[in-house]
């Protein structure tokens, strides 16, 4: 059932994000997800950044709607439904966290879970440039290890975060890697851990609309994104020969290479 919250707080992140922080109660676990609605606009699914009484999701523009939130002003009502989806497994003593872009925003909280759980966290944060890297200052408290990378070269290494998973796995031993970001992106990182034998779970964003499995709108191939993920192991989604491959557009139809 939908409720109604009242945004907070609005703290600018980034360039191109920001997060919307609002009071409520409802007990949500790290990586699920929740439909916000602005009055007279359009629904969408948002990852929950903060997962305490006082919520938080992190918004970046990818169309009219999410322009939209990013504007919005304290005070102002929005619908929220849910929280909906699986959650991170947050059992393993050693994780790295491989965060692609606006992905981190998910890692975060269970990141901070882990950490207050007694668990060793090692981060790999990228994006394309130095202003875009999200929640850096957040996360290192919490890190054994931070290392950061940008496409640019304006910060930390030059070049994709996949590399630097990559030299993580290759010198240290972890009992899971979680990773959100393109799912490109995922896909090479679940490639990467594969020698060691390292589980791999991927947070996938694709178009909800009913977060309920009925509309079809996140379907990959068997699975509905926001039933049975957004959280899957990466042996699922290696299976799967659109996963970093092509995804689908608002309307349901197929977008990308081989579609």
């Amino acid at each position: 059932m939908r409720r109604v919250c009242r945004i907070e707080e609005r703290v600018v992140e980034t360039p191109s994000t920001v997060t919307l922080r609002f009071d409520d109660p409802t007990v949500a676990r790290p990586g699920q997800f929740v439909m916000i609605w602005v009055p007279g606009d359009d629904e969408l699914p948002m990852s929950l950044s903060y997962t305490g009484p006082r919520k938080g999701v992190t918004v970046k523009r990818m169309g009219d709607t999410s322009g939209h939130l990013l504007g919005i002003a304290p005070g102002t009502p929005v619908g929220i439904r849910g929280p909906y989806g699986g959650a991170f497994d947050l059992s393993p003593r050693r994780v790295l966290v491989v965060g692609g872009g606006s992905g981190t925003a998910v890692l975060a909280p269970a990141a901070e879970a882990a950490h207050a759980g007694g668990s060793e966290v090692s981060f790999a944060l990228g994006a394309t440039t130095a202003p875009e890297i999200l929640f850096s200052d957040r996360l290192r408290p919490l890190a054994k290890e931070l290392r950061v990378s940008t496409d640019d070269g304006s910060r930390g290494h030059h070049g994709f975060v996949t590399e630097v998973a990559s030299e993580l796995l290759a010198s240290d031993r972890f009992d899971a890697v979680w990773t959100c970001g393109p799912e490109v992106m995922m896909r090479k990182v679940a490639e990467a851990a594969r020698p060691s034998g390292t589980p791999v779970f991927c947070s996938v964003e694709r178009h909800m609309k009913c977060a309920l499995g009925m509309c079809d709108a996140c379907a990959l191939g068997p699975y509905h994104v926001c039933t049975d993920g957004p959280v899957f192991r990466s042996e699922e989604l290696l299976a799967l020969p659109e996963f970093g491959r092509w995804h689908r557009d608002a309307s349901g139809s197929r977008v990308g290479p081989g579609a």
